[in-house]
């Protein structure tokens, strides 16, 4: 009665030399100041999900091969290409250099709201993640193009930061798919 679940067999994943290879979305992730090896592990399971090009990881965050990072990627950090910089604006300034538009995902004065945030889908963007209690710091944020917003109605308003990651990487990857230039 009704679906069946699709078998493992049936999910046509890429080989890790596939995905290597594969052409990726032009969509790089910074983490800055991560205490949970747990959440950039899961950030990096979702990035290889959803094809981004590069993880920057920032500050004190760990990398891998920590144990925690390796426990929620599943593989993952074998696939997504990642680099560390100690220094969290170091990372946005080569991102900027390089001529990608760069959001923080905070609560700011005059943010985007996620559900309204449309990207030129043909030049590169690049999203920062902050630390777990004190989000995205300040002098980054500065640095930033905007500041995107996930809207929330309930008492608390935050979220873990891989689900929240998890929520803006599948609306850019939406946004890429709508458009063609996913797969």
């Amino acid at each position: 009665m009704g679906q069946e679940k699709t078998g493992n067999s049936d999910l046509q994943r890429l080989s890790i030399a596939d995905f290597k290879v594969s052409q990726k979305s032009d969509i790089y992730i910074v983490l800055d100041n991560l205490r949970s090896g747990n959440n950039i592990g899961s950030i990096f399971r979702t990035s290889d999900a959803f094809l981004i090009k590069k993880i920057f990881i920032t500050g004190n965050s760990a990398i891998p091969p920590n144990r925690e990072i390796l426990k929620t990627a599943l593989g993952a950090c074998d696939t997504v290409e990642w680099e560390y910089h100690e220094n969290g604006l170091a990372a946005i300034q080569k991102l900027k250099e390089s001529g990608i538009p760069v959001f923080a995902i905070e609560q700011v004065a005059n943010s985007i709201s996620l559900e309204k945030f449309e990207y030129q889908t043909e030049q590169p963007i690049a999203i920062v993640f902050g630390n777990e209690v004190d989000g995205v710091d300040q002098e980054i944020i500065n640095q930033c193009d905007g500041c995107i917003e996930i809207p929330q109605f309930g008492t608390k308003h935050s979220l873990n930061v891989a689900v929240s990651a998890g929520m803006v990487i599948w609306h850019l990857s939406h946004q890429l798919l709508k458009e063609g230039k996913l797969i």
